[in-house]
């Protein structure tokens, strides 16, 4: 290879050019990449491929080419043993070269060649009429071997058609990780011929006879095997297990229980067809020391590998053969594979500030994956009652939070995810800022590409500016008024003390993030009973009725909390002027007064209802929010979200709006 061109030096260099090469879109971004200025244009074309030849095959019909044995152009997939450049993961890695007459694959095994035909999909391009593939010569690799995503259809089941839809959806950016959480208190969701009380209506606490059937379960390993997905079902034990219970009246730690889930274990190894099973063992009490050791052992010795929660049972290594991090406290052991999730619940997400968290953090703290740092998986709990499937993809921002997961995961590196700047957009001038923004294009991309149709709740936010005051003491009166909301100033005096304002950056700012200081928000050291204020001008080319995403409370997907009071945006007595017109809430759908799980959210979250439409004049517009805080947790609200989200969208809420620029100083240059 005569140049290797790391691809964000190259995305340098093509900015200067109008026109959008694909190559800038591609995602992940491939670890490294030169350009070569041909096109590859797909008519006639011979396949010589010692694997994946109907992907291939029906890769060529769908972009209308046609098989011909005599053709001069051809598509070649070797399989070698080595590829130079090379650092990690080589069973995944791959070599591309696309030029006008060929393109050629070069991979280690059939799993590489399958992701650089994922990659060569995304070169494609439409041009004049003319349909091409761009020329370039890469070569990739992942940094960590598990890279995926979570689904809990214990709590809430999703279709075997959704699940399919995202696998195959996730697979072109090289998601290769489904774990499915099929068995929860609320429901055991895999079908037993053994013990059909498990499916029995009497046995669920939520979706009675919602649950997946054994064929069903066979034809998605398959389904995934052709996806290059590895499927890791979970059966829960001993906790979260009250499904069971219902059903046999007994725990799993005794010996009636133990004998009963070995039988069901049984049938679960003998339905899937994969490598690893994982056991779950987390938040719960063990009364039987010996029962993980013996659920671990037996199925062992059926051939599979086991996956474990951690926290959760205290294993040394050589006991377990995956552990996989749900909390802060979960800490890697040496000789024991790790998968990070710890603050990779997106239940927990909102749809701005926690992407940049997500993007830039560090998976288990290293820059590469090895033997002992297996990857990461984003986690969907939905501990509160989630209505349809597209009120789960919205709720919890799916799409754009994996495609985060996806580059992250592929390209290593970031840092840690509560160390740093956490939520908070770093300045313009640091060079974090351009790899955003750079992600930030190619995520927008993919959105008005591959995910036009779907729910996908993110619009460009990097230019959206703030000015936020230092907090005032509020002494527990929510409603008290404060210097800001007479006159905007940089530096306020009161009560004998001046505050200051500083910039912040984002569509959402978390002033305390919901888990406090272990991720950084905007204050350093955030105390209850305090109020601030953000405000910012908007410069607006013409007179023109808009759409406005806002927020001060991401309801999450985990909480029982009850909706906003009516007339009010939650709890803290937050307030918004536009042009020093105050903007009302919505009429709140759900009214109750009561906590519960089992009561759905509605349209607590922007994400979920149009945009509140608003009025802006031709030129500055002045936006201020009020935000006050009392305490951290409330009989209302559990985890309080001292935080906003505020940012103008077109009146459909699809996209963000052209020619707006926000500046904390009007005075600004246009």
């Amino acid at each position: 290879m005569k140049s290797k061109v790391v691809l964000s030096v190259f995305l340098i260099f093509l900015s200067a050019f109008s026109v959008r090469s694909t190559i800038d879109n591609l995602l992940p971004r491939p670890q490294y990449i030169e350009v070569i200025p041909e096109k590859f244009i797909l008519d006639k074309v011979k396949l010589s491929t010692p694997c994946h030849k109907q992907v291939f095959q029906s890769f060529i019909e769908e972009y209308n080419g046609k098989l011909c044995a005599n053709a001069q152009k051809q598509i070649q997939v070797e399989i070698v043993d080595s590829i130079e450049g090379v650092k990690n993961n080589p069973e995944e890695s791959y070599s591309l070269l696309v030029d006008q007459n060929n393109i050629k694959i070069t991979a280690i095994h059939p799993k590489g060649a399958y992701w650089a035909l994922q990659t060569l999909k995304q070169l494609y391009k439409e041009e004049d009429k003319i349909s091409y593939f761009e020329g370039c010569r890469i070569i990739d690799y992942p940094a960590f071997r598990i890279r995926g995503f979570m689904h809990d259809t214990g709590r809430s089941y999703i279709s075997i058609e959704e699940i399919k839809k995202q696998i195959a959806l996730l697979s072109h950016y090289k998601i290769n990780t489904f774990h499915w959480h099929l068995t929860e208190n609320q429901g055991w969701r895999l079908e037993s011929k053994l013990f059909p009380i498990l499916n029995d209506s009497s046995s669920y606490s939520r979706m009675p006879g919602k649950y997946y059937t054994l064929e069903e379960a066979r034809n998605l390993v398959e389904f995934c095997k052709l996806h290059n997905v590895l499927l890791i079902p979970e059966i829960e034990m001993p906790g979260h297990s009250k499904a069971f219970e219902r059903a046999f009246q007994t725990d799993m730690q005794s010996q009636e229980g133990t004998a009963i889930l070995k039988q069901l274990i049984d049938e679960v190894c003998e339905t899937f067809n994969v490598p690893y099973i994982h056991i779950g063992t987390d938040e719960t009490a063990f009364t039987n020391p010996q029962f993980v050791p013996e659920m671990v052992e037996y199925i062992r010795e059926k051939g599979k590998k086991v996956v474990s929660w951690n926290p959760g049972w205290n294993y040394k290594p050589g006991e377990i053969d995956m552990m996989q991090l749900w909390s802060y406290r979960g800490k890697y052991m040496k000789g024991i594979p790790a998968i990070d999730c710890r603050f990779h619940y997106i239940n927990h997400y909102d749809a701005f500030a926690d992407i940049i968290a997500l993007y830039n953090s560090k998976i288990l703290n290293v820059d590469q994956g090895d033997s002992d740092h297996a990857g990461s998986i984003l986690c969907l709990w939905n501990d509160r009652y989630i209505e349809s499937e597209q009120d789960i993809l919205i709720q919890n921002n799916f799409y754009p939070s994996i495609l985060a997961l996806a580059e992250r995961s592929w390209l290593g590196g970031g840092y840690e995810y509560f160390d740093k700047n956490g939520t908070k957009i770093p300045k313009k001038s640091n060079p974090e800022f351009q790899n955003l923004q750079n992600f930030e294009n190619r995520l927008l991309w993919h959105k008005n590409h591959t995910f036009k149709n779907l729910p996908f709740a993110y619009v460009k936010q990097l230019e959206v500016k703030w000015r936020i005051s230092d907090p005032f003491p509020n002494e527990g009166n929510l409603s008290a008024s404060f210097p800001p909301e007479k006159t905007i100033q940089n530096i306020y005096s009161f009560q004998g003390k001046n505050y200051s304002a500083k910039e912040a950056t984002g569509a959402t700012i978390y002033l305390r993030h919901v888990w406090g200081t272990l991720v950084p928000g905007f204050y350093k050291n955030p105390e209850p009973n305090h109020t601030a204020y953000a405000y910012t001008y908007v410069y607006s080319p013409s007179e023109q009725e808009v759409g406005l995403w806002i927020n001060f409370q991401n309801y999450s997907r985990s909480e029982s909390d009850l909706p906003p009071p009516q007339g009010k945006w939650d709890y803290k007595e937050s307030r918004i002027w536009i042009n020093s017109q105050e903007i009302l809430p919505p009429v709140w759908q759900s009214q109750h007064t009561t906590r519960s799980h089992e009561i759905p959210l509605t349209n607590e979250n922007f994400e979920v209802r149009p945009p509140v439409l608003v009025q802006l004049n031709k030129g500055w517009n002045k936006v201020l929010l009020k935000l006050p805080v009392g305490e951290f947790t409330t009989k209302e609200i559990r985890l309080v979200k001292w935080m906003f989200t505020c940012i103008f969208v077109d009146p459909s809420g699809t996209k963000e709006l052209d020619g707006l620029i926000y500046s904390p100083d009007k005075k600004m240059n246009l």
